[in-house]
């Protein structure tokens, strides 16, 4: 399974440069750009690292489970925002 895509989008959302969150998570910089290119086969200790240091950890938990990480995002979204409205 390859997730480069989703742990890019996650660092970019979290306003992280590769060398940023690389310092962060304790690996290098090329590292992280192989991870993202699913040029690097991708550790657990190293995606919760990930996710701590970009705030998502609703996107382990789906990776976990099989959930398409996009997909979740996109429901609770939808969800919070109808939550605001409603309250």
């Amino acid at each position: 399974m390859s997730f480069g895509k989703i742990l890019r989008q996650l660092r970019v959302k979290a306003g992280y440069s590769q060398e940023e969150l690389a310092e962060k998570i304790f690996l290098s910089r090329s590292a992280v750009s192989r991870l993202e290119n699913d040029n690097l086969e991708l550790k657990l200790a190293d995606a919760i690292r990930w996710f701590q240091a970009t705030r998502a950890p609703e996107a382990v938990a789906a990776m976990l489970c099989g959930v398409d990480v996009n997909t979740l995002l996109q429901a609770l979204s939808i969800l919070a925002g109808g939550i605001i409205a409603w309250l």
